[in-house]
C-alpha cells in the first residue's frame, strides 16, 4: 500500500466516526457533516490559517496548505479584509452551510487514495446511498491509538484537545468508548473550542426543530 501522509483533523475524525466494516457512522450522518466542517476550521486554525473568537472567524493567512481539500476550502473564505464585515464569518452558518460538501471532499479524497471503499446500496430498493468501509484498517487502528493515548494524559496538547471536542460535540465518544470522566472533560473542552461549539450549536438547533422547540 502506499504509503499515507499524516492525517489532518478532518481526516482523523473520519476514520473515529465510521463503523470500520459496515461504513456508517457512529453518529447521525447530519452531525457527522457538521463536525467534518468544524475539524476543517479547527485544523485552519491550528496551521495558523484562520482565527476564530466570539462565534466568528477570518483567514490570517491566505497562503494553500499542503492537503489540496485543505486549500480548497482555504479558497473558498472571504480573503483578510474582504467580506464577512470586520468581524469575520459566523462559524455556526458556515458549519451548517458547508458540512454536506466537506464531508464529501474528504470521503471522495480517502476512496481515491484507497483508505476507503464506497459502496453503494438502496433504500426500498429505490433510493440510492453510500456505505465506507475501511479498507486501511491500520490507519483506522492508528486513529484510535492516538486517540485512546490522549485520552490517557488527560488531551494535553491543542490538536488532541479539538479532536476530543468535535468527537464529543457530534455525540460520538460513547461510541468510541471513552469513560465517563473524559466524556465529563470532553463536554467542557466543546465550550473552549469555538468551532466544536459551532458544531454543538447546529446540532442543539437541529434536535429543538426535531421536538417542535423552534429554529
Amino acid at each position: 500500500m502506499i504509503p499515507q501522509p499524516t492525517p489532518t483533523l478532518p481526516e482523523e475524525l473520519l476514520l473515529l466516526a465510521l463503523d470500520p466494516v459496515r461504513g456508517k457512522p457512529f453518529c447521525r450522518n447530519r452531525f457527522l457533516e457538521y463536525a467534518m466542517a468544524g475539524a476543517v476550521l479547527a485544523e485552519l486554525e491550528l496551521q495558523g490559517r484562520i482565527t476564530g473568537q466570539g462565534g466568528r472567524f477570518q483567514v490570517a493567512n491566505p497562503l494553500d496548505p499542503p492537503d489540496p481539500v485543505l486549500a480548497g476550502v482555504l479558497r473558498s473564505l472571504p480573503a483578510p479584509g474582504k467580506g464577512g464585515g470586520s468581524s469575520g464569518e459566523s462559524a455556526k452558518r458556515w458549519v451548517r452551510h458547508a458540512g454536506r460538501q466537506v464531508e464529501g471532499l474528504y470521503l471522495d479524497a480517502l476512496v481515491e487514495r484507497g483508505v476507503l471503499r464506497r459502496e453503494t446500496h438502496r433504500f426500498l430498493g429505490l433510493l440510492p446511498y453510500h456505505r465506507h468501509p475501511v479498507v486501511a484498517k491500520d490507519l483506522a487502528a492508528l486513529a484510535r491509538t492516538r486517540f485512546d493515548a490522549a485520552e490517557r494524559a488527560g488531551f494535553p496538547d491543542p490538536r488532541s484537545r479539538s479532536l476530543a471536542a468535535l468527537v464529543s460535540a457530534a455525540g460520538l465518544s460513547r461510541s468510541i468508548g471513552t469513560g465517563r470522566g473524559s466524556r465529563s472533560a470532553m463536554r467542557h473542552l466543546v465550550h473552549d473550542h469555538w468551532p466544536a461549539h459551532a458544531v454543538l450549536r447546529n446540532i442543539r438547533q437541529d434536535k429543538a426543530n426535531q421536538s417542535g422547540g423552534g429554529g
